[in-house]
């Protein structure tokens, strides 16, 4: 028939078969369902989550690099040897007054508590990545809990990263000696900071402080009730 041509409309990711008559009327044939049609097909990388001893192998036998997408302060704490860092997130420095309100509140509750950084994701992640590791590199990306080197890997999976590696609840499953790290503490400490820090020190040392007091007590009780009559009256 003059005038007739078939082709594909897709909308919404659904593609429809139409026939198009000489009289410029369409009739619109059995949708293809669920078709996921594009002009260029790409692989789409799968992600490994793994174990620190496991990612110690990645590194060591496999010939992994490492990614560490970590904030400056984490970084700076304990970070392996041999890395690459770019971190997800910067630290925010902009003075317009919805971010200083924000960044006081954060400062004087978050920050003084936990010793978190106020942050912005990081606008130039990927290009900085980039720039430094190509896409058919095998890596291993790294942050404290898991979370951020999850998200991460979505992002370089766009990109066109095809073999990423992730530990499964981040660095802080990692073992001391696991890895040759650099940095004031250990790696699954790097996220520590903050008054909860040393809160938890006093807490360990009142412990302690309990415990042998109560040990005092049962095994020398008449020494014990001797000095409890030393304490003067209230």
């Amino acid at each position: 028939m003059a005038g007739t041509a078939f082709y594909t409309s897709c909308n919404l990711g659904k593609c429809c078969l139409v026939l198009k008559t000489h009289n410029t009327r369409t009739l619109a044939g059995k949708k293809l369902a669920q078709c996921q049609m594009r002009r260029n097909f790409t692989i789409k990388a799968e992600v490994e989550f793994v174990t620190a001893d496991k990612a110690k192998e990645l590194v060591a036998v496999k010939g992994f690099n490492v990614l560490d997408v970590r904030d400056k302060t984490q970084f700076e704490r304990a970070h392996l040897k041999t890395c690459y860092h770019v971190p997800l997130f910067v630290e925010n420095t902009d003075n317009d007054p919805g971010t200083f309100l924000l960044r006081t509140v954060h400062n004087n509750f978050s920050g003084l508590f936990f010793g978190i950084p106020f942050t912005r994701p990081n606008p130039d992640f990927v290009k900085s990545v980039k720039s430094q590791i190509s896409p058919e590199t095998k890596l291993l990306v790294v942050c404290q809990e898991g979370l951020r080197s999850a998200a991460v890997a979505n992002k370089l999976e766009e990109a066109g990263y095809q073999n990423i590696a992730c530990i499964s609840s981040g660095l802080q499953t990692v073992k001391p000696g696991t890895f040759e790290s650099v940095g004031s503490t250990e790696l699954q400490n790097a996220g520590k900071a903050g008054l909860v820090q040393i809160q938890g020190k006093i807490s360990a040392v009142l412990g302690t402080v309990l415990i042998c007091a109560y040990l005092f007590i049962t095994f020398f009780p008449d020494q014990a009730e001797k000095l409890i009559q030393l304490v003067p009256g209230g």
